[in-house]
This record gives C-alpha cells, sequence and structure tokens, in this order.
C-alpha cells in the first residue's frame, strides 16, 4: 500500500527517520528557496529517490487538497510496531518503559499534538485504538510535525485487554480523569514502568479502560474552566513523567 505524506516538516522527518520506503518526491515548481526544501532534496538524492519538480495544479490533483507547502512524498504505509518492539527499546535504552495509550481520540489535531509531546519527552511507544479513532494517515504525520514517523505507534483491536497485558508485564497504568479519589499528577510517581492513558476530548476514559486503570490522574485546575484539551493535559503528565526521570 501507498500513500502521499504532505507537508515540509512532515517529508522531511520522514525521511530521516528511514523507515518507509518512499517511491517519489514531488515538489512545487518555481517554489522559493528554503532550507528545509534544500535538506528534503539533499536527503532524496542521498536515498536516489526520483524528484520531479510539478505544477500547483498537479500537485492538488495528486492529493486531493492545498495543505502541501509545495511538497509531497509518495511512499509506503505506516510501519506500526507492537507491544513487544516498545518494551525492547526501553530495554535497549535501559529505562523503565514510558508509554502513551489513547483512548479513542479523534480530533487530529489534538492525536497530532499528543504525538509530538510523546517524541519530544523520549516515550518508548505508544498504543491506539484500531477502530473508532484516527490512526497514523498524512494528516496525521503532518500534524504531528513529523514526529510520529520516530515513535513506535501500536494500533490494537482492544485498549483495555491490552492494559490488562501491559499489568501482567509489571507496567503500571496511570489514566488521566478528573474524579473522585484521583490523585494530582505531580504527586504521582511516574519514575516506575508506566503507561499514561489520555481518553477521548468529550467522554473522557470509557469504563472498562478506568476500570483497569492502577491509578486516576488529575490536574489541578483553580479557574472557572474546569476541564483541559486533551492534548493539554496529556502533555502536562508527559512532562511530568520526564522531570521526574531526569532527578
Amino acid at each position: 500500500m501507498r500513500e502521499w505524506l504532505f507537508g515540509r516538516q512532515a517529508v522531511h522527518e520522514s525521511l530521516r527517520a528511514g523507515r518507509r520506503q518512499p517511491t517519489r518526491l514531488l515538489l512545487l515548481e518555481g517554489a522559493a528557496r528554503a532550507p528545509i526544501i534544500d535538506a528534503i532534496t539533499a536527503a532524496a538524492q542521498q536515498r536516489r529517490i526520483p524528484i520531479e519538480k510539478c505544477s500547483r495544479q498537479l500537485l492538488e490533483r495528486t492529493l486531493g487538497h492545498e495543505e502541501h507547502q509545495g511538497v509531497a512524498l509518495e511512499t509506503s504505509a505506516y510501519p506500526y510496531a507492537d507491544v513487544h518492539a516498545i518494551l525492547d527499546l526501553a530495554r535497549a535504552r535501559q529505562e523503565p518503559p514510558l508509554l502513551l495509550l489513547l483512548d479513542l481520540i479523534q480530533d487530529i489535531h489534538n492525536l497530532g499534538s499528543l504525538l509530538r509531546t510523546a517524541e519530544a519527552v523520549g516515550v518508548h511507544g505508544v498504543m491506539i485504538q484500531e477502530r473508532r479513532a484516527p490512526g497514523v494517515t498524512p494528516a496525521t504525520v503532518n500534524t504531528s510535525s513529523g514526529a510520529v514517523e520516530h515513535l513506535l505507534v501500536a494500533q490494537v483491536t482492544n485498549l483495555a485487554k491490552e492494559i490488562e497485558r501491559l499489568k501482567a508485564l509489571d507496567v503500571w497504568i496511570a489514566g488521566l480523569e478528573d474524579a473522585p479519589g484521583a490523585r494530582s499528577y505531580v504527586e504521582t510517581n511516574m519514575t516506575l514502568p508506566l503507561a499514561i492513558v489520555v481518553g477521548s476530548e468529550g467522554a473522557g476514559l470509557r469504563r472498562l479502560v478506568r476500570e483497569r486503570c492502577d491509578w486516576l490522574v488529575s490536574i489541578p485546575m483553580r479557574g472557572q474552566i474546569n476541564s483541559l484539551n486533551a492534548a493539554v493535559a496529556g502533555s502536562l503528565a508527559l512532562y511530568e513523567a520526564l522531570r521526574q526521570r531526569a532527578l
């Protein structure tokens, strides 16, 4: 299966990561020179990927939209990983596992933002639901600014069962949920082997997922707004994990 990645940062990071098999690179004819375009071109030449200059009309007809920033990469589908590869990466880094689990995140921008933060803090892997939620599509790559190309992402059919599997492998589960009995995220030990679960924008964690969490973790709120965007809450928790592990 082939697909078209678009956007300068997304294409550049895909070429840098080197996990896919690109077929050809399309560049907008007559576009102004820019350092990132030079870097994309150099990376494509190094890998001997054919480069074609094309009109704006051809580029937009190929992609079906105008959000290309003058560049598109035809390449193989995203290489999903599995839980064993994620835990193997943690062992190779000699670090306690840190995973991000996404329970039916719907908004592609929230998904991209969470993936970008996950890569920035060095998570070992991400799990997303196969059904009823976006996967790693070209739009996901674009909204994550290409960060997902450097991540191990497992697409699972039943997140609740995967949580049970992780617990059997001695990974603790912390669900982000503002609920009675939830502890503050800064008072939670995130140096343990840990998976942080972020629920959907509207409904939060599903019941079966929530019941399988070892702890529920909340973000303190003092203002008039009673909830945070899912990407913001998840990012705060991930950076708290990074802070604790750096001590």
